[in-house]
């Protein structure tokens, strides 16, 4: 077996903040811990909470890392004390609170999952962060039952395109809105029953027709804003929204009369700080209720571009845009 190196490269901002700017420099190798793994890193994928941290507006939380990258595909180059789950030569999906963009990151055992065999790394380097996120936020929190409908935003995003796939999959009637006509039908292809043009149609109102006036059970929505208002005139009686991150603000006002009359309920998560123990609970609900769907090749990641690790930077200007569909991946060793 080729013995690890000393150092490795990874991708880490530089001068955080509104003039900040990624790089990519040589550090140590990191050595796992008690429970932890560490993985030589074939895949990785963009999130745009990477963007927020190199302007400075999203730091790591405590004890993780300053590289970048919140997910990583790869093979297990060593294992912590008490690691019971995984041995070297192991090949994992892996969620991560950063590290991802390096040739080796650490990962909790329990925030990993086994890559199924026939699933290409750059798609696999795509897969975990939405998963997890798209179970903890539609399964868990909202309770998304059979026979029960769902919207979700951003369905261009890698977000948006893991849960309709998922959801149309499990048998449910999903809704979703993206920008322009060609990720429309890229929503449609995935599953869709009916993706909403936002540039051009009100997805309020489209919903009220869509429903027969009953509205949606559950919402999962990355813009926040106004949305937040419109999305509680969207939702059915005892439906449930849920906000994942606000593109366009934080801040709403809200009629709360609405909220009581049709007993609704307004959530919201993050992902990133919570405990290792939490992460794994997390990972066997998408064990459990995600995974054979992927590997039995009935969901696919959507991959939107692959760059190498050294031209991350681009790969940011890429996301940046808002024109991409799917995952931006990042491909390492």
């Amino acid at each position: 077996m080729t013995a690890r190196p000393e150092t490795m490269r990874a991708a880490q901002p530089l001068n955080p903040g509104k003039d900040g700017r990624l790089g990519i420099v040589d550090i140590p190798v990191p050595k796992p811990g008690p429970g932890e793994v560490l993985i030589a890193v074939k895949a990785t994928a963009l999130n745009r909470a990477d963007l927020i941290q190199v302007l400075g507006l999203y730091p790591p939380p405590p004890g993780a890392p300053d590289t970048l990258g919140l997910e990583c595909a790869g093979i297990i180059a060593a294992v912590g004390e008490g690691v019971t789950r995984w041995k070297p030569g192991d090949e994992v999906c892996a969620l991560v609170a950063g590290g991802g963009y390096a040739e080796y990151c650490l990962a909790p055992e329990g925030s990993c999952l086994r890559k199924p065999p026939a699933l290409p790394w750059p798609e696999a380097g795509a897969t975990a962060e939405a998963f997890f996120t798209v179970w903890t936020n539609v399964s868990d929190r909202c309770r998304l039952a059979p026979g029960e409908t769902l919207l979700v935003h951003g369905g261009a995003s890698g977000i948006g395109t893991t849960a309709i796939q998922l959801y149309a999959a499990r048998g449910h009637k999903v809704f979703t809105t993206a920008g322009g006509a060609e990720k429309v039908a890229l929503c449609t292809k995935l599953g869709a029953a009916r993706a909403i043009d936002y540039k051009s149609e009100d997805f309020v109102e489209v919903l009220k027709a869509e429903t027969g006036g009953k509205g949606v059970d559950v919402i999962l929505d990355m813009v926040g804003g106004d949305y937040i208002a419109r999305n509680v005139a969207s939702l059915a009686i005892e439906g449930r929204l849920v906000n994942i991150a606000h593109q366009t603000g934080s801040v709403a006002s809200l009629n709360f009369m609405t909220v009581m009359l049709r007993r609704l309920t307004i959530t919201g998560s993050t992902l990133r700080a919570r405990t290792a123990a939490q992460k794994a609970q997390v990972a066997d609900g998408v064990a459990r209720d995600f995974w054979p769907l992927l590997e039995a090749g009935k969901v696919k990641p959507v991959v939107d571009s692959v760059f190498p690790l050294e031209r991350a930077a681009e790969a940011h200007a890429r996301m940046a845009t808002g024109a991409h569909a799917g995952k931006i991946v990042l491909t390492v060793g």
